[in-house]
């Protein structure tokens, strides 16, 4: 098996979908393209804007309100139906575009993506890769599907000496290392 590299999703496997590239000679990051077209709402929504009024006009929130709010600032998942293989000792460090905050208003909330080796082929969503996005700007975005959304690059990793590492396999997809 090779070393380290890309896949598409094997229920994607008839989509056409295209494979992360390096755009240019020396660029350290992998484009990632989206799986389809996605809509990415803007924060700037009702529920949002009605919480700023409230809290402008001293009237008391409810946790109602705070919820709604929160709903519309969550982030929203874009797949690319594309799933990354690596060494045990490397990660994959996913990246915005430079110029998703600047010309879209798009940002990666959580400033970098991390992916273990053990993402890869995981029982719920067989390592796909998404990324989270926030759309900052005032209007709706739609992103079409092979349209260039972030970027991945490899990177090996060190451990602490005396490291046990953690001793439990992967069960899940998504988040699963933080259940």
């Amino acid at each position: 098996m090779p070393k380290r590299g890309f896949a598409v999703v094997s229920k994607y496997a008839n989509d056409g979908l295209k494979l992360p590239v390096r755009s240019t000679k020396n660029a350290a990051g992998y484009d990632f393209f989206a799986r389809e077209d996605f809509v990415l709402k803007s924060i700037w929504r009702y529920d949002f804007i009605r919480l700023f009024r409230l809290i402008r006009n001293e009237h008391p929130l409810t946790d109602n309100d705070f919820q709604r709010a929160s709903d519309v600032l969550r982030p929203q998942l874009v797949p690319t139906g594309i799933k990354v293989f690596m060494q045990p000792d490397e990660v994959f460090v996913l990246a915005n575009r430079s110029s998703n905050p600047l010309k879209r208003g798009l940002i990666l909330p959580n400033g970098i993506g991390v992916v273990d080796a053990d993402y890869y082929n995981n029982p719920d969503n067989e390592g796909e890769i998404f990324f989270q996005l926030v759309n900052l700007g005032p209007r709706t975005k739609v992103i079409k599907k092979g349209e260039r959304i972030g970027q991945g690059i490899f990177m090996p990793f060190l451990t602490a000496d005396g490291d046990q590492g953690g001793l439990q396999q992967r069960n899940g997809g998504f988040g699963s290392t933080g259940k």
